[in-house]
């Protein structure tokens, strides 16, 4: 029994201890309401409920992403998540950078968005299957020949 308390002992402290290592999340670049990607009602709709959290300037912060080890991997997630595709600066990416995105973002919603570790937390992020369909339709449709870029 001594030993247990012992272990809890060190287990709660060293808890305690590693939430003074905070991995930082990059300021999100300047944003206006002009600069944010533009998408029908629908879209917009999958992609604020599935996508924004990690994808723009707007992330909620649940309880959970201000307590250590959990917060790394969720601060980790957005700021990879923003640094590939942030949609609140759709507008200031250049004509191709948008091309290689909605290919991205066709590419990606068939097999590995939203991560499914997210989607055990937050139910309302599942995509049905013509949810998806939806949102790589949208995505296909402004993909244009690339070779005059």
């Amino acid at each position: 029994m001594r030993t247990l308390k012992i272990f809890l002992a060190w287990l709660v402290g060293g808890l305690l201890l590693i939430q003074l290592i905070q991995i930082k999340v990059p300021t999100p670049p300047k944003a206006t309401p002009k600069d944010e990607i533009q998408a029908p009602k629908e879209i917009m709709g999958m992609l604020k409920a599935s996508c924004y959290d990690c994808h723009s300037n707007h992330t909620n912060w649940p309880w959970y992403s201000h307590i250590a080890p959990i917060s790394w991997e969720v601060r980790s997630h957005v700021a990879e998540g923003r640094a590939w595709l942030n949609f609140s600066i759709w507008n200031q990416y250049d004509e191709k950078k948008k091309q290689e995105l909605y290919k991205g973002i066709a590419k990606s919603i068939d097999w590995k968005m939203p991560p499914v570790d997210y989607m055990w937390i937050h139910k309302n992020a599942r995509l049905s299957p013509k949810e998806r369909k939806a949102i790589k339709d949208w995505a296909n449709s402004h993909i244009k020949d690339t070779n005059n870029y």
